[in-house]
C-alpha cells in the first residue's frame, strides 16, 4: 500500500526559512547595515572626536551604568518574585501574577511621568524620603528606578517556567543526604536556573539601555549629570548633527552587541561544562 503524504497546516522548511530571512533582514539586517554605513561615512577623525567628548561619554556612562545596577537589582528581586508564584499558594495570586506585566502593557511615557509624581519631592513617596536626605527624581537614582521596573517583567519571565519544571522532590532528595537549604539553593537549584537568570539579566539591561520615553521624564535631563545616550540622540538629531547622532548610536549598539555576546558566550560555555 502506499503511504499517504501527511498534510501540515504550516508551510514546509523552505518557504518558513524564507520568511524569516525576508523578516530579518527588512527589520534587523537593513537598519543596521544602515547605521554603520552612515557611520562610516563620517570619518574616522568625526567619529573619535565625537565619541570622547564629555558630554558623550557622560551620557554613556550614565545609561550603561544605570542600566547594570537597574538589571542586577531585578536578578534579585526577579528571581525573589518568580520563587513566590510557583513555590506558593495565596489568595490573589493571579492578581500578582498578572500585575508583573504592567510595565508591557503601560506606555512607557506614563510610567515615567507616574514615577516622576511618585518620587518627586512632594510626591507620596519622595515625600518620605527628602527629610532622609535622598532625593530620587532628577538624579541617577531616579533612572535606575524607571529602569528596575521597565526591565523587572522579562527577568521574572526568564526565570518562571524554569522554576515551573523544576521537580522539588530533587531538593528533598539534597535535604534527606544531609544539604541544608543554602546548600540545597546553591548546589542543586541555582545551576539550573543560572541560564535562565543570565538571560532575564541580559533581556533587562538590553530593555533599559534603550529605554528613552519612561526616563525623559524624571531624569531632569541635564547634561552630563541626567542626560542619558538615547536622549543625546534625540538631541542632536533635532540640532540636524546627524553625523553625531549616527556616532553615538554606532557605539551605543556597538556596547550593547558586546554584552549581548558575552552573556550568550557564557551560557554556551556553561552548557558545555555541565554536558561534560
Amino acid at each position: 500500500m502506499f503511504k499517504r503524504k501527511s498534510k501540515h497546516v504550516l508551510p514546509g522548511f523552505k518557504t518558513t526559512m524564507g520568511f524569516t530571512l525576508f523578516y530579518l533582514l527588512l527589520i534587523v539586517i537593513v537598519p543596521l547595515l544602515g547605521l554603520g554605513i552612515k557611520a562610516s561615512t563620517i570619518g574616522w577623525t568625526k567619529f573619535c572626536e565625537t565619541a570622547i567628548s564629555h558630554r558623550v561619554m557622560a551620557s554613556l556612562r550614565l545609561s550603561f551604568g544605570a542600566s547594570l545596577m537597574a538589571a542586577t537589582i531585578n536578578v534579585f528581586f526577579g528571581l525573589v518574585v518568580a520563587w513566590v508564584l510557583v513555590r506558593y499558594r495565596f489568595p490573589g495570586k493571579r492578581i500578582v501574577d498578572a500585575l508583573v506585566d504592567i510595565p508591557f502593557a503601560l506606555p512607557t511615557a506614563v510610567a515615567g511621568i507616574a514615577l516622576t509624581a511618585l518620587y518627586s519631592s512632594k510626591g507620596w513617596i519622595g515625600a518620605w524620603l527628602s527629610p532622609l536626605g535622598i532625593k530620587v527624581a532628577y538624579t541617577p537614582l531616579g533612572i535606575t528606578v524607571v529602569l528596575s521596573f521597565v526591565g523587572l517583567p522579562l527577568v521574572v519571565r526568564s526565570i518562571q517556567p524554569v522554576l515551573q519544571e523544576f521537580d522539588p522532590e530533587v531538593e528533598e532528595a539534597a535535604a534527606l543526604l544531609g544539604a541544608h537549604r543554602g546548600q540545597s539553593f546553591l548546589r542543586v537549584l541555582l545551576p539550573e536556573l543560572t541560564p535562565a537568570i543570565l538571560t532575564g539579566f541580559a533581556l533587562s539591561m538590553a530593555r533599559a539601555v534603550g529605554e528613552y520615553g519612561s526616563v525623559v521624564f524624571i531624569s531632569g535631563n541635564l547634561p552630563m549629570r541626567t542626560e542619558i545616550a538615547p536622549l543625546l540622540i534625540i538631541t542632536k538629531l533635532e540640532q540636524y548633527d546627524y553625523a553625531g547622532a549616527t556616532a553615538i548610536a554606532a557605539i551605543m549598539l556597538l556596547f550593547s552587541f558586546s554584552i549581548l555576546l558575552s552573556i550568550n558566550l557564557s551560557q554556551h560555555w556553561r552548557r558545555r561544562a555541565l554536558a561534560h
